[in-house]
């Protein structure tokens, strides 16, 4: 009767193993999870075209004192350099007040963010909002 039991035992501690392992695996399908929303894609508006009068105070070198520098010129486009490493590219937005947002993977994200410069002190410094770090205008 004791061997009996214990295949009993072992038979049935199999039986419950393999359900809760069907049940847990949800029988191979996953089930889509509908508490958790999905990412959409982010589309961002098309670049607005800039007339040299609104870029005019960032035309030029910017340098900071970690070596890195903003370089613009009069159609808006720029540069952030580093060690001779591109670490953006693209097209400063106007946004008026001395400030300008960077476009973002070819096209504008529409609202301010850290992508972006304020010009101040009569055009003699600029603060990139991503680092905090201000830049001053190279002579020449």
């Amino acid at each position: 009767m004791i061997v009996r039991a214990r295949s009993t035992v072992s038979l049935a501690c199999t039986a419950v193993a393999a359900a809760l392992l069907i049940t847990a695996c949800g029988g191979g399908e996953k089930k889509k999870d509908e508490s958790v929303p999905e990412a959409k894609p982010t589309k961002l508006a098309p670049v607005p075209q800039v007339q040299p009068a609104q870029v005019k105070p960032l035309v030029g070198k910017w340098v900071s004192s970690a070596k890195d520098y903003f370089q613009f010129k009069n159609d808006g486009t720029g540069v952030w350099m580093k060690e001779k490493q591109t670490l953006w590219s693209g097209q400063a937005i106007p946004e008026g007040n001395g400030k300008f947002r960077f476009s973002w993977q070819g096209g504008d994200p529409k609202t301010s963010s850290y992508w972006g410069v304020t010009v101040a002190d009569g055009g003699s410094k600029l603060t990139f909002a991503g680092t905090n770090l201000t830049y001053t205008k190279a002579k020449g």
